[in-house]
């Protein structure tokens, strides 16, 4: 494989992860190509993705570097200024406060499908090659990189390959990467409804026996009241989780109202509901000259809404230890991605597997774990230190 042939990087995968990826490395100067199976649905304004994200300011940052937060953040982003976590078996509550970090918001809730639709857009102008419809068929390395077989029989040369391609990557696959898989028995159920009560510009979670129940603040919406759409994510027992999703909007409702301990007061369901299965997975994030990011290399429990904040650093740490020149220097390169998949590696296991602590322990009725719980929250929350601590890992600051 001619050096002279090859493309700086490819990567696979368009999610927002991967399209961030390709935007970056484009932006540093690199010939980037992207392929991706199907173009994404366009975002509407009238149907609010169920997907939602708690953005936190590191990635916001990067996604302005990169000319494409303006745009997400003035078309609808709902900025949060504080956060409320309690437990159903008593105790004080854990709060975050905006005023308290000397900020203007702690984070931002966003649909998946417009940072996807707005960072999708840009890509053209940034020069990234976008290979779609496209899928990846076939996979060889050598000393100089490696070579991407595609379906249309094209084949594309890259001194570095990122795998983008969600949890049930592909790619992993054909690198002979290993995931290793805990499956919770848990699923999440999404929705969005409108409660009695404004959000207040809060993120609110109550941890449950049987898992966490979060309500995220929405934006502004036509038809809805002002202040009083929230996202909630749902974490139940698998069996739970279908019972619940079935129920009928009014028990529904009545059902989240009791979960939630009418923290917001009486709510409304306002849209669909969706369930997923939630497991840990976790494979090592490089082999040879591919690499993995977000769900490709990591899914985590989404108690702490970090998922995609996990995947974006992984990027954003890939731009800082690799870089454009590295990419051009075979020797540079390798040891320089030994580093990044080092970095990756550590970070991302153990958050892991923090989070995966944090639902055994308060996931379940058993004596001693619900004596502990409360007590914890209210003493964390009685530590500014150990609550700006918490809160700025979180924000990646």
């Amino acid at each position: 494989m001619s050096r002279r042939e090859s493309l700086d990087a490819v990567v696979v995968g368009a999610g927002v992860v991967g399209a961030a990826a390709a935007l970056g490395l484009a932006r540093d100067g690199a010939q980037v190509a992207l392929v991706e199976a199907q173009p994404p649905a366009p975002w509407r304004a009238d149907a609010p993705d169920l997907r939602v994200y708690a953005f936190a300011p590191d990635n916001a940052a990067q996604l302005e570097s990169l000319g494409a937060w303006a745009s997400i953040r003035d078309t609808r982003a709902q900025p949060y200024r504080a956060m409320r976590v309690w437990d159903a078996a008593g105790g004080r509550e854990l709060a975050f406060d905006a005023d308290a970090f000397a900020r203007r918001e702690l984070g931002w809730i966003v649909e998946h499908a417009l940072l996807v639709d707005r960072l999708w857009h840009a890509l053209p102008a940034a020069g990234v090659d976008v290979q779609c419809p496209e899928r990846v068929i076939g996979l060889t390395q050598d000393e100089q990189g490696a070579a991407l077989e595609l379906e249309s029989g094209r084949t594309l040369r890259a001194r570095l390959v990122v795998a983008a391609d969600g949890a049930g990557s592909g790619l992993r696959e054909l690198a002979a990467i290993e995931a290793q898989t805990h499956d919770y028995s848990q699923h999440g159920l999404v929705a969005y409804v409108d409660t009695e009560l404004p959000h207040e510009a809060t993120c609110w979670q109550r941890f449950l026996p049987t898992g966490p129940l979060a309500l995220l603040p929405f934006a502004d919406v036509p038809d809805a009241p002002r202040g009083h759409r929230g996202s909630i994510v749902w974490t139940l027992p698998s069996d739970e989780a279908t019972r619940v999703h079935g129920l009928d909007e009014k028990a529904f409702a009545r059902e989240f109202e009791h979960a939630f301990a009418g923290r917001l007061g009486a709510a409304t369901l306002a849209s669909d509901r969706a369930v997923f299965a939630l497991k840990r997975q976790l494979a090592s994030p490089r082999a040879g000259r591919v690499v993995l990011v977000g769900d490709a290399a990591h899914v985590v429990h989404p108690l702490a809404g970090q998922g995609v904040n996990l995947g974006l650093r992984d990027v954003a740490r890939l731009r800082r230890l690799v870089g454009v020149d590295a990419l051009r220097d075979g020797v540079a390169l390798d040891a320089r991605l030994r580093r990044w998949a080092r970095e990756c590696r550590s970070e991302n296991a153990l958050s892991a597997h923090a989070f995966d602590a944090i639902n055994r322990l308060f996931s379940n009725d058993a004596p001693v774990p619900t004596l502990m719980r409360g007590p914890l929250l209210g003493l964390a929350g009685r530590l500014p230190p150990l609550t700006h601590a918490l809160w700025r890992h979180a924000a990646g600051l």
